[in-house]
């Protein structure tokens, strides 16, 4: 089992930057892929961005695709999620979540253990 704690969430202005990070708790996270989602008001939970337990694969949204870059230090227990160029329709609570499986999968159904969400407000 792992318990997940985002932070690094804000208001930010178009075109500026933000890092999350996501702190797991456990001595297996190594073993978990890691992912990022988001959701906005009013809409579903979308995938942006997740990372094999070795961090050498990734996968990405297209909407996101060459603005975050998510990436994982395994010695911390840390996964982060760096965001570039940040647009108002990036604006969502963003989770961070762990699945046992090997591919960094954008299925949301695939992850058993979620975080309790971090505000990112892009403002235009």
């Amino acid at each position: 089992q792992v318990q997940l704690v985002e932070s690094g969430g804000g208001l930010v202005q178009a075109g500026d930057s933000l890092r999350l990070s996501c702190a797991a708790s456990g001595r297996t996270f190594s073993s978990y892929t890691m992912g990022w989602f988001r959701q906005a008001p009013g809409k579903e939970r979308e995938f942006v961005a997740a990372i094999s337990y070795s961090g050498g694969s990734t996968n990405y949204a297209d909407s996101v695709k060459g603005r975050f870059t998510i990436s994982r230090d395994n010695a911390k227990n840390t996964v982060y999620l760096q965001m570039n160029s940040l647009k108002p329709e990036d604006t969502a609570v963003y989770y961070c979540a762990a699945n046992s499986f090997r591919a960094p999968s954008s299925r949301i159904n695939e992850y058993g253990y979620w975080g309790q969400g971090t505000q990112v407000t892009v403002s235009s």
